[in-house]
């Protein structure tokens, strides 16, 4: 039976999630259930794209990446893929409507990832786009849940929280991306002379795409909302950490919330939630 492979399918990515995020897998478990599984479907999926321009050392990441994006196109044609991960994904696509612009726009950002590239303020806004925003208008499109006026009035506030996030990330994993991977994405930024101004003026940009994030996770559906808002809070405690690491260090760290504390952030927003002061 279709079922039972569609079931182990969505499994498959559930668990690549919970292995490689405890944040966001938190994050999903407090969404409504019936959201579960096409987030889990999503994020196994941008995961698996991820590790090949990140991890897959030794092999030809270019080639694989070529192949991952051929299977992509054929699984959410045929609605069907022998590869688990492409299974879940073109059911969400397909259940969802997600625009394939949005699977293109994601698979061009990991494919710049096997490039050296020197970023500018355009093609930094591209790979944001790519990387993050357009995840967030893929998870925007299952909250919805068919309701396209909702869609369009959050699109900017969800493409802002996935900029959010992203430049978190690019701060948070500076140490690996510079040293390890050669990347640099800030644009006009020299990693060498990185200092506290230059660290002050992008969280002030971050800060500012996660004022306008906020205002649109109080606009989702309740269903969705406060596995939002979970992941939101994770990621404001990890730049407010950011903020008080010297420039110095974060060059040469990768800053992390422990488990321990994660789970109280997620206790704390819990009854916040609860007393509908979100």
């Amino acid at each position: 039976m279709k079922a039972l492979y569609d079931q182990i399918s969505v499994k498959t990515s559930t668990l690549i999630t919970k292995k490689y995020s405890t944040s966001f897998s938190l994050g999903i478990r407090f969404l409504h259930k019936r959201f579960h599984d096409p987030i889990y479907a999503i994020y196994g999926y941008v995961r698996v794209a991820d590790e090949i321009v990140d991890t897959f050392h030794g092999f030809n990441k270019r080639d694989l990446l070529e192949k991952f994006r051929k299977n992509t196109y054929e699984a959410i044609e045929s609605g069907i893929s022998t590869n688990p991960v492409l299974n879940a994904y073109q059911w969400v696509v397909r259940e969802y409507n997600i625009p394939m612009e949005l699977t293109d726009t994601f698979l061009d950002s990991m494919e710049m990832d096997l490039g050296d590239i020197e970023y500018d303020q355009a093609t930094y806004e591209k790979y944001i786009l790519g990387s993050a925003e357009v995840v967030g208008l893929m998870c925007l499109k299952v909250f919805v849940d068919g309701d396209e006026k909702m869609y369009e009035e959050l699109k900017p506030y969800a493409m802002k929280l996935g900029s959010a996030f992203q430049k978190i990330n690019f701060l948070r994993d500076m140490k690996a991306d510079y040293k390890e991977l050669g990347r640099t994405y800030f644009p006009g930024v020299d990693f060498e002379t990185f200092n506290e101004g230059i660290k002050a003026q992008l969280e002030a940009d971050i800060a500012e795409d996660f004022k306008q994030g906020y205002i649109g996770i109080k606009k989702l559906p309740k269903a969705s909302r406060f596995g939002v808002y979970v992941a939101y809070i994770y990621y404001a405690r990890l730049l407010n950490k950011i903020q008080q690491t010297p420039a110095e260090s974060i060059m040469n760290t990768r800053i992390r919330i422990p488990n321990r504390k994660k789970y109280a952030l997620f206790f704390s927003s819990y009854l916040k939630h609860s007393f509908n002061l979100l």
